[in-house]
């Protein structure tokens, strides 16, 4: 687990899995900003089960009182020069503008750079979310 000061991440457990598959299939928690698939419940549930071309790696942003706010990931990006690491995130709707995702970004890139062999890190946005 990576502590923070007011969020922790931990690796996403076979339990988490229907709570990130209903996550990923809300129009209100992708919002403005999220590519939207159309994903059946199942089919999410299988692709998050299944090992990942891409090394996809999930972690669950719980506050300190232990309530799941959202997800945050990293991954690998196929590229013509090689691999990319790159990195996503979201939260809850009710819990976005309180500070948790940049912390959990900040968790996440400490331990991305201080233990794995990482030169660099990218993640994008549409140019119209602000908060991201």
């Amino acid at each position: 687990m990576l502590e923070g000061k007011t969020v922790n991440l931990r690796v996403m457990e076979k339990e988490d899995i229907p709570l990130v598959a209903e996550w990923s299939n809300s129009l209100d928690f992708n919002g403005d900003y999220e590519f939207f698939p159309q994903i059946s419940r199942a089919e999410t549930e299988k692709r998050l089960s299944e090992p990942s071309p891409f090394e996809l790696k999930v972690f669950i942003v719980e506050k300190k009182d232990g309530s799941k706010i959202g997800y945050i990931v990293h991954y690998n990006m196929l590229h013509p020069l090689g691999k990319r690491l790159e990195i996503g995130y979201a939260l809850v709707p009710s819990e976005r503008g309180k500070g948790y995702c940049t912390e959990a970004t900040h968790l996440m890139l400490d331990y991305l750079f201080l233990g794995m062999n990482v030169a660099r890190i990218q993640a994008h946005t549409s140019t119209r979310n602000l908060a991201s």
